[in-house]
């Protein structure tokens, strides 16, 4: 037998198909008893459904004037979820936002009205994209990952202007502007293996079928030529998903989702104060006024910096390379300010 929620979908599906629906002709057309068809409708209306008990030798139901888009069914948990994921598409980094607008009205006119009550209180701003996808490049990208079929496409080597390259980009630090005579660039071939929302852009993990090696792509710089390219068998990766992947390569890793430079230093300062500016480094309190701090960075400089905009007293743990990075940026300041 069909399940209660799917049959109540059913009936309000059937009560939009016309104006009056007798009760036993209901019941026949879901294959249930009219009690059974009463007790539903007395579901719908606890829901917030306004169906009408119309008169006559058998009785019937109609829905109430202002009902007649197509009734969707949610409970209290999946209406809040419906309006926290589309007023949250402008941190997605997908280019959706009026889109995303629009399919929230559409949604909320056909929620009952307890329920768009609580979806009209949810209201925050979300962060801006940093670099928006184009939504037709991620459908034909996921799709081509989806499938496991070869993707060509032209790769933008140069961010657009006042973008930030972020680290691990199969193109990061590239500066050159390519000059009006240059030939543009022979299209990639890639094998996809795996689309990544990393801080809040968009990446590609594909097998490069002309440098025989992983690459990570920005999907903001991808322009897809025809899709739909021959099938291939999809390769181990090189760690444990593409999340993981490609958060190794931001951090300068080729596999582990772990900085190239790690170093331990004892800060003077409470691991209260310490805390919210951790990020993805290890705390460990040392007593009440003491921190032991673990980060990382792409180099052991960068370690240091890292300690030093705590603005206290420090030791180093270890290991001996950020010691003697910590020796030699104390040698260059006395040597600059003597």
């Amino acid at each position: 037998m069909v399940g209660n929620s799917s049959r109540m979908l059913s009936l309000l599906s059937l009560l939009q198909t016309r104006r009056d629906w007798p009760g036993p002709l209901l019941a026949d057309r879901l294959g249930v008893t009219a009690r059974t068809v009463r007790r539903d409708v007395d579901r719908l209306r606890e829901l917030g459904y306004s169906v009408v008990a119309t008169r006559g030798p058998e009785g019937g139901y109609r829905l109430a004037p202002g009902t007649d888009l197509p009734p969707l069914l949610f409970d209290d948990e999946q209406a809040v979820a419906i309006a926290v994921a589309l007023l949250g598409v402008t941190a997605s980094g997908v280019d959706l936002d009026e889109a995303a607008s629009r399919a929230l009205a559409t949604v909320r006119q056909v929620m009952p009205s307890r329920l768009r009550h609580r979806v009209d209180g949810i209201r925050f701003t979300a962060p801006p994209p940093v670099d928006p996808v184009d939504p037709a490049v991620l459908e034909v990208v996921s799709a081509a990952t989806r499938d496991a079929r070869v993707l060509r496409f032209r790769y933008d080597r140069v961010a657009v202007p006042g973008a930030d390259p972020a680290p691990g980009d199969e193109t990061a630090g590239t500066t050159a502007v390519p000059s009006a005579g240059d030939l543009p660039a022979p299209p990639r071939r890639v094998e996809p293996h795996g689309v990544v929302l990393r801080g809040g852009r968009w990446y590609l993990l594909a097998w490069d079928l002309d440098r025989d090696d992983w690459r990570v792509f920005r999907l903001d710089r991808v322009h897809p030529r025809s899709p739909g390219g021959a099938p291939f068998a999809r390769r181990p990766l090189p760690g444990p998903d593409a999340a993981a992947v490609v958060a190794a390569r931001a951090k300068g890793s080729a596999d582990a989702d772990r900085w190239p430079c790690e170093g331990v230093v004892d800060l003077e300062l409470p691991p209260g104060e310490v805390a919210p500016w951790v990020a993805d480094g290890l705390l460990e309190a040392r007593g009440e006024h003491r921190s032991r701090l673990t980060i990382g960075s792409w180099s052991w400089a960068g370690v240091l910096a890292a300690a030093l905009r705590f603005d206290a007293p420090f030791t180093v743990v270890g290991p001996p390379e950020l010691r003697s990075a910590a020796e030699a940026a104390a040698a260059r300041l006395r040597g600059g300010s003597a």
